[in-house]
C-alpha cells in the first residue's frame, strides 16, 4: 500500500560532480508536514542534494519521486507548485521586492493575469511573516543582506509550495530572525528540508534530522537518535557533549573549545 503522507522521495540516488565528489547513493524520504534538518560539515554535499531535490541537478542514478511522480519528468511550472527551493546566494537585482514575490506568483498564472486581492494579500502576509512588511516597494539592492535573505524567503512562501527546500535559510540573519522564521515554518504546516551550520537550531526546530558526510548519508532519524557525541565528532572533528536544553527540553550540542 502507498504511504500518502511521503511527499518526496530518494530511491537509491546517486550524482557525480566533475572532480571526483559522488553523492550517495541515498535513499530516504520526506512525509507530509515535517521540518527536515540537513547536517553535514562542509562539503558533505548538503548543497547539492538539495538541488537534486529541487530538479536542478539530474542523477547519474536512482530517482527521485514527487508524490509517486518521477520528478525530471513533469514540467517546470507543474514542479513550482508542489516545490520551492531558496539557494544560498542571490544573484543581485534591481528588481523591487513586490517583484520579487511577484516571481513567486508565477507558477498560478499566466504571464498576462494582474495579481489579483487574493495574490496582493498573500505577498503582504508573507512579507509580514519574514517582518518586511513594510519594505514592499523598497530595491532589494537596497536592502541589507539579511533583509534581502527574508525577503526571498518571503518570495517562497508565496509561492504556495507545500514542499520547501532550503540552502541554509538563516544565513545572514540576527538572531530574532533566525527564531521567527523557523517558528514561522514550524507553524506552517508545510513540508521543509533545510540545510543547517547550526546544529542547536536544528534540533530546537526540526521534527527529523540528516546527517550527511562526503556525500554519504550518516544517519536520519529524530534529533535525540542523530545527535550522538561518536558521531558528531566523527563528522565535525571536534569532541562535544549532549545535553537537554533548558528551554523546551530538546537537544543541545556542545563542542569543546581548542585549547593551545
Amino acid at each position: 500500500m502507498t504511504d500518502t503522507s511521503v511527499l518526496l522521495q530518494c530511491q537509491q540516488v546517486q550524482l557525480q560532480l566533475p572532480g571526483g565528489f559522488v553523492l550517495g547513493p541515498l535513499s530516504f524520504a520526506l512525509s507530509a508536514g515535517k521540518i527536515y534538518g540537513l547536517l553535514g560539515a562542509n562539503g558533505a554535499g548538503k548543497s547539492t542534494l538539495l538541488q537534486v531535490l529541487a530538479a536542478l541537478k539530474s542523477p547519474n542514478q536512482g530517482q527521485v519521486l514527487l508524490q509517486q511522480h518521477p520528478l525530471q519528468q513533469l514540467e517546470p511550472n507543474a514542479r513550482a507548485r508542489h516545490l520551492a527551493y531558496l539557494s544560498q546566494q542571490q544573484p543581485p537585482t534591481d528588481m523591487t521586492v513586490q517583484q520579487l514575490l511577484q516571481l513567486g506568483l508565477m507558477p498560478h498564472k499566466a504571464l498576462w493575469q494582474a495579481d489579483s486581492s487574493s495574490d496582493k494579500a498573500a505577498m503582504q502576509a508573507a512579507l509580514s511573516q519574514v517582518g518586511l512588511a513594510n519594505k514592499a516597494s523598497a530595491l532589494l539592492r537596497h536592502l541589507s543582506g539579511g533583509e534581502q535573505q527574508r525577503a526571498h524567503l518571503a518570495r517562497v512562501l508565496v509561492q504556495q509550495a507545500r514542499i520547501l527546500l532550503l540552502d541554509e535559510p538563516v544565513n545572514h540573519l540576527d538572531i530574532r530572525y533566525q527564531h521567527q522564521l523557523l517558528a514561522t515554518l514550524r507553524s506552517s504546516g508545510l513540508t521543509v528540508l533545510a540545510s543547517f551550520h547550526d546544529i542547536n537550531l536544528a534540533a530546537a526546530y526540526c521534527d527529523e534530522l540528516l546527517m550527511l558526510q562526503h556525500g554519504q548519508l550518516l544517519a536520519a532519524g529524530t534529533p535525540a537518535e542523530v545527535l550522538q557525541p561518536q558521531l558528531l565528532e566523527q563528522v565535525y572533528g571536534r569532541p562535544c557533549m549532549v545535553d537537554h536544553s533548558p528551554f523546551g527540553q530538546h537537544c543541545r550540542v556542545t563542542f569543546a573549545p581548542e585549547r593551545r
